[in-house]
């Protein structure tokens, strides 16, 4: 039987047909990017199998094939209905006693601990036949600072059923995609502690004007998905690649954001209700995320990525508050 579960030693980049591109990446970069100093946090990847096996031990194959045949095909106007039912028939799905227990073992196993519940991340990564997954990202539902087994599995039955978004949906619909040939793997990672630190993303071509020859990397206080979803205005740094490689000053430019909204860990915590929206306080909007040799260094683990995966790459990164520690996620 192939896989359900895949650590992140066991992934590279061939094998984004069963555990998508964001954990095929992981897999890649954990393997071969972490001698050369880039930290990536372990995990482990729920297969796009599992997925399938879940759909088909609880013999939702058909009834998700007559709800996506009901679509209103001219101007989707029973999308929400369609989509909200879709979800209702994954979340109430049981996980197979063998998949259930891969899953906790596999969590178990990450941590060092093991009188202690880890805290993870729980991301989607589609999957999808002939590869075609590239515009499928961003779609699906994510979960961060999940802790335990039981709020780890309904996180990942959450994510199976974030296929049926109305949005992704939609997007599928748009492109002509069969919605019965598109799956999702999960990632399970462990948890940087952003919330108490910062996060966010950058890119190895300034994006605004494509220039190749500077990195540009954005980043806010605590989880970053305040700037994936364009909650805030966040801090924004210009370097430029050559004054890097020949050790001189690089920073270009340094743009203070407002950064006036700070997502972090829930202290009352239950299930996925794991992370809370607060204001942020103002002694941190009006000072920069990162000092200048911190963003120095995501560059230079920008510029590896680049050289290695041989193209243009963007990325997301965060800061440990607790260690000070950098890592690309």
């Amino acid at each position: 039987m192939e896989e359900l579960i895949l650590k992140f030693s066991e992934i590279g980049i061939d094998n984004i047909n069963k555990v998508g591109r964001k954990n095929a990446n992981l897999g890649e970069m954990y393997n071969n990017l972490s001698s050369k100093g880039i930290r990536i946090p372990d995990g482990f990847a729920i297969t796009a199998k599992a997925y399938k096996y879940f759909i088909e031990y609880n013999k939702l194959r058909s009834p998700l094939q007559e709800l996506m045949t009901q679509l209103d095909n001219i101007d989707l106007s029973n999308l929400a209905e369609i989509g909200s039912k879709a979800r209702k028939l994954i979340l109430e799905g049981r996980f197979p006693l063998d998949l259930e227990t891969s899953i906790t073992t596999a969590y178990n196993c990450l941590s060092e601990n093991k009188k202690r519940d880890i805290v993870v991340a729980v991301r989607s990564s589609p999957s999808a036949e002939n590869h075609f997954i590239d515009s499928f990202s961003g779609l699906h539902d994510s979960f961060l600072n999940i802790k335990g087994i039981v709020p780890l599995v309904y996180a990942v039955k959450c994510c199976f059923a974030s296929l049926y978004t109305d949005r992704a949906i939609k997007h599928r619909h748009n492109i002509c995609f069969d919605h019965n040939k598109v799956f999702l793997s999960v990632g399970i990672q462990k948890m940087v502690r952003s919330d108490l630190g910062c996060s966010g993303i950058g890119f190895t071509i300034e994006p605004k004007s494509a220039l190749p020859g500077m990195v540009h990397i954005a980043g806010t206080w605590g989880f970053g998905e305040t700037i994936a979803e364009e909650m805030v205005a966040p801090d924004e740094f210009i370097i430029f690649k050559n004054s890097l490689k020949n050790n001189k000053k690089a920073i270009l430019q340094k743009k203070l954001g407002s950064k006036s909204k700070i997502l972090v860990s829930n202290e009352n915590a239950s299930g996925i209700n794991s992370t809370v929206l607060k204001i942020t306080p103002r002694k941190y909007t009006e000072r920069f995320i990162l000092e200048d040799p911190e963003i120095e260094n995501l560059a230079r683990w920008a510029i590896i990525l680049e050289d290695y995966f041989q193209k243009p790459v963007d990325f997301e990164w965060a800061k440990d508050g607790l260690s000070s520690e950098l890592y690309i996620i």
